[in-house]
């Protein structure tokens, strides 16, 4: 009997919960023909939110859908989960400090990270969506003895794919001959969009485009473009978060494997815990990987301009600021 998957959604009545949820309950996850148990955690009052979610998940009649389940017990939500995607976190609020934000989520994820470590596979992936997205998964690791820093990822596939969007429209080249982007540094304001390397239709990027649109019009568009739109659509980015999500663990799990073997080459981009490039060993960073069976190996090696430094400097103290303003929570 083909293994049925356990995947598990934290945050599943919000905006991107429900636009993730139902991709991942139609099979595009883990691929044809594979069966999935679905989990959805919640807050106890918004439990009737996702009941009512799981009465249209079955209205859907999905093939890919075994089992799904309801809670607000993390402990049940993640038993023996195999992916987990962490999307509930604490918003900003009105006159909220930065600080205070982060140690808000710090509560949440420690709980969370402690259940993961009691309750989880031991081969489990943990992709942290909720911001502050980076700090959120350091927290959920240093709460997790059990298992590895291999299993938690913190997601930039959403800046990433932006990037590879701006670049597309500006030199008028189909997304898909558009290949080594990299997105260094934390998924906030400081992220640095890198197109030194990027090659457009076998083209360096840097040949193709002005270099003050790209250092004063696309990189602060990258950064900005979730407050953007907001601004012009009145609520976030959540379904091209949940996209990013779904592309992201789908990538992390299946490249190399038959269903798409070819994106084993591709360079993508993916905050992880362990450092290179001079970097804080101690902070989920995004770097360029490569993804092969399940494994990710950060590009080592690539030519870093001063300009390139200096902004993975700064996204890198941002980091450092975050888990310092939260060590003391920390185990």
């Amino acid at each position: 009997m083909n293994k049925i998957y356990n995947v598990a959604l934290t945050g599943a009545g919000g905006q991107i919960g429900y636009a993730l949820l139902f991709r991942i309950a139609s099979g595009a996850l883990l691929g044809k023909g594979v069966k999935l148990n679905l989990n959805m955690l919640e807050r106890s009052p918004a439990l009737p939110v996702i009941e009512g979610l799981q009465m249209e998940l079955e209205d859907c009649a999905f093939t890919a859908l075994n089992k799904i389940s309801c809670t607000d017990d993390p402990n049940v939500a993640f038993a023996d989960v195999d992916f987990v995607f962490m999307v509930g976190a604490m918003p900003r609020g009105p006159g909220m400090e930065r600080k205070d934000l982060l140690e808000a989520n710090a509560k949440i994820f420690e709980a969370q990270g402690k259940a993961l470590s009691d309750s989880a596979s031991s081969g489990v992936k943990v992709l942290v969506v909720g911001n502050p997205a980076n700090t959120n998964a350091l927290i959920a690791l240093h709460n997790a003895p059990k298992l590895s820093s291999t299993n938690f990822s913190a997601m930039t596939r959403l800046d990433h794919n932006r990037t590879a969007a701006q670049i597309s429209l500006q030199t008028d080249t189909a997304i898909e001959k558009v290949k080594q982007i990299i997105v260094w540094g934390n998924h906030s304001a400081t992220q640095y969009p890198d197109i030194h390397h990027c090659q457009v239709n076998g083209k360096n990027a840097l040949d193709l485009v002005d270099s003050g649109w790209y250092k004063e019009v696309m990189i602060p568009n990258v950064q900005q473009r979730g407050a953007a739109i907001i601004k012009t659509r009145g609520s976030s980015s959540a379904a091209s978060a949940a996209n990013a999500a779904l592309e992201a663990m789908r990538d992390w799990h299946l490249c190399g494997s038959s269903d798409i073997a070819s994106a084993s080459d591709e360079w993508l981009s993916m905050a992880v815990h362990g450092g290179a490039y001079g970097i804080d060993s101690d902070l989920f960073y995004s770097y360029p990987v490569k993804l092969n069976s399940g494994k990710v190996s950060i590009i080592e090696g690539l030519d870093i301009n001063d300009f390139s430094q200096e902004m993975m400097k700064a996204t890198e103290q941002e980091l450092m600021e975050e888990r310092d303003a939260i060590k003391h929570l920390l185990p």
